[in-house]
């Protein structure tokens, strides 16, 4: 029976029926882990052991089913993976290279380009690999890597041949590529471990994604070690055959290429042993290179002679006078590049100096020799004698230097010191000043010119005027000036007081030139300020205490009449082939031209007095001897044509103090000064 129909105005009372409610996500998440848990266990019921294994008997009630043995290398294989993906994006790429691996030696060349001498802890020259030969290259991916150009990186065989090495007796050692040696030699230490294996793949790897193989290759041959103290395909091939890398052949590179294996078991001057195994992997090289299409058959046909390197070799060791040349030349290149001793100590730098290896000789022999002839004459004075000597070219170029007898057991350079006073040597600045700027007889007058005829009071003890009288010193007395052996010369010109070293005339010649001047004249001159002595009548008398270096760079100033060129002692500089920027050479008007030329006239006669046939009348000789009124230095400083030399003999016992001690005659072997001018004439031979 139908239902009545309830009309507008009917009422039923009754329970509103709520909508469905949707499941939120921790719930859908719930149900589809009880889902999959339900679907999968059976599976897990399969793979759980039982043990023992029901229906079995034996020992093979123990025995996991395939089932279960499949199950665990995929959950091993699985978890490996993981782990190894989570290694690769931990890993990073240090920033920083090892020191190390960035540090490389300094080369120091002769004027000529020769090899002089090189510095740093390593011997390393970083080479573009533009610049290195293709058939080089392949010479070292044939021994150590001929897959480098597709690999990832790494070598999965080579990796596990070492693992198992080192499970086997600890050695880690093999199973490396190109990419993976390179990251050993500048991220990581040498230390033979696991980790530090593993570590290197996950380098290499990531390494192998980011930088190109050409970069890696460039980097791997610049920081490889070749035995002999080198690191580096560059600095090999000057160690093994004395050449650039530029210029080794297919047969040369592959020797090299087979010290990268140990160079101590390949280097073939080493034993009869090593010569035989490196020629068995030369020849083993070579062929490889053919087999891999970088060599033709017919060029390895010619390569049938082992190309015999050379003999071990000091060649770019500092030996005792080039330790003195190495410390001017580095510190010129260091102040004139302006590079910190940080920068320089990297190493890397090419130094191409001034320094003229057969003027440096010369130099040399003459010092010792007449070191020698001391030890025969007096062997107690002789062990306290100092000789500093320096040779300078007209255009500034420090041509040589004697900085002492052995860097090892000297450190300081004599050549370079500011140790003991110039003497009678000082005298031609006060001239030059006199002949440059004339003199004031009275205060504040107009400057009367000098010439090189000018008559000055040559007698000894002369007292010393002023423009209102007498000098007085600090301790009240008169200033007197004192000539050698306090003999007197009467009236005499100044030209011929410079020639004869009498003093008297200098000492008031510079106080009525003005002390201000003479200094000035010095410095311009090319004397240091810092060397020159305080402004008093001594100071004409060569109070100041200039270096050998400085002493013939400002007579050279003279020969180049009148203008001074900043001596120098690096010609060009490099960085693994780039040019560093050097500063210019100052350069500066002294004195003028005329002046110049009466100087160098003076010195001239000067040279002819003491000397004379000592040189043809035609030679441009010219010099002067330097002595003090207390006998603690002995001079000779001149020129010859273009080349100025200065050489200082003094005695210091540098056990006891830093004090000049009196010369006692060691000298002078036959005449003043003799012993420093036997020196000059030695190494400015032949004078014309």
């Amino acid at each position: 029976m139908a239902s009545p129909e309830r009309g507008p105005g009917s009422r039923r009372r009754g329970r509103r029926r709520r909508p469905p409610q949707r499941p939120g996500a921790a719930g859908l998440a719930a149900r589809g882990l009880a889902a999959l848990a339900a679907r999968f266990a059976p599976l897990v019921r399969r793979l759980r052991p039982a043990y023992p294994r029901p229906g079995r008997t034996g020992w093979r009630r123990w025995l996991p089913s395939w089932r279960q043995w499949l199950a665990g290398w995929a959950l091993t294989v699985g978890l490996t993976g993981s782990l190894l993906v989570i290694a690769y994006a931990a890993t990073d790429i240090p920033e920083n290279l090892n020191t190390y691996a960035t540090q490389q030696d300094n080369v120091f060349f002769w004027s000529d380009g020769t090899p002089m001498a090189r510095t740093g802890w390593v011997r390393r020259q970083a080479m573009p690999l533009k610049d290195i030969p293709e058939h080089v290259r392949w010479a070292v991916l044939a021994a150590e890597n001929e897959s480098f150009y597709s690999d990832p990186g790494i070598s999965l065989k080579g990796l596990t041949r070492a693992l198992v090495r080192t499970v086997g007796d600890g050695d880690t050692q093999g199973g490396s590529t190109i990419t993976q040696q390179y990251v050993k030699n500048v991220y990581l230490t040498q230390n033979q471990t696991v980790s530090r294996k593993f570590t290197e793949a996950m380098i290499a790897l990531k390494l192998d994604n980011k930088m190109s193989k050409d970069k890696i290759l460039e980097g791997y041959l610049n920081t490889s070690w070749f035995g002999r103290g080198t690191y580096g395909i560059q600095r090999a091939a000057q160690a093994y055959y004395g050449k650039d890398v530029s210029r080794l052949n297919a047969s040369e590179a592959a020797f090299l290429a087979s010290l990268l294996k140990g160079a101590g078991l390949y280097d073939p001057t080493l034993s009869k042993a090593n010569h035989q195994r490196t020629v068995e992997r030369w020849s083993w090289i070579l062929d490889r290179m053919v087999k891999t299409g970088k060599l033709s058959p017919s060029e390895r046909a010619t390569y049938t002679k082992f190309p015999e390197p050379l003999k071990q070799s000091r060649t770019y060791d500092t030996g005792k006078q080039s330790d003195y040349l190495v410390e001017v030349a580095t510190q010129y290149a260091k102040k004139a590049a302006h590079i910190s001793d940080k920068q320089f100590d990297l190493g890397g730098y090419q130094i191409y100096t001034t320094f003229d290896r057969k003027r440096e000789t010369a130099l040399t022999d003459a010092v010792t020799k007449a070191r020698k002839k001391a030890k025969e004459k007096d062997p107690a004075k002789a062990k306290t004698a100092h000789y500093g000597a320096a040779s300078v070219a007209t255009d500034g170029r420090v041509l040589a230097v004697y900085g002492g007898p052995d860097h090892r057991t000297q450190g300081y350079n004599e050549s370079n010191a500011t140790t003991v006073p110039a003497g009678s040597a000082f005298l031609p600045f006060v001239y030059a000043a006199a002949l440059e700027h004339g003199v004031h007889k009275t205060r504040d007058s107009a400057a009367t010119p000098v010439t090189p005829e000018s008559v000055y009071d040559g007698d000894d003890g002369v007292p010393v005027t002023t423009p209102e009288g007498p000098y007085w010193d600090r301790s009240g007395k008169k200033v007197a000036a004192h000539n050698d052996g306090d003999k007197s010369y009467g009236r005499i010109t100044l030209r011929k007081a410079l020639a004869e070293s009498v003093n008297t005339p200098f000492m008031q010649l510079g106080m009525d030139t003005g002390l201000a001047q003479v200094r000035q004249t010095a410095e311009a001159a090319g004397l240091l300020s810092s060397s020159l002595g305080p402004q008093v009548p001594a100071l004409s008398l060569g109070s100041s205490t200039p270096s050998a270096i400085r002493m013939a760079s400002s007579y050279a100033t003279f020969a180049a009449g009148g203008t001074h060129i900043e001596p120098y002692s690096v010609r060009r500089l490099t960085r693994n082939g780039s040019r560093v920027a050097l500063d210019a050479s100052g350069t500066r008007r002294a004195v003028g031209a005329k002046v110049a030329r009466e100087v160098t006239e003076a010195l001239t006669d000067s040279f002819r007095t003491g000397h004379a046939g000592a040189a043809p009348a035609s030679a441009q000789v010219a010099g002067k001897s330097g002595t003090t009124g207390d006998d603690k230095a002995a001079w000779y400083v001149g020129t010859n044509r273009s080349v100025s030399t200065a050489v200082v003999l003094y005695r210091m016992d540098l056990s006891k103090s830093l004090e000049p001690l009196p010369l006692q005659g060691i000298d002078d072997a036959s005449g003043a000064a003799d012993v420093p001018y036997g020196i000059w004439s030695g190494a400015m031979t032949p004078l014309g």
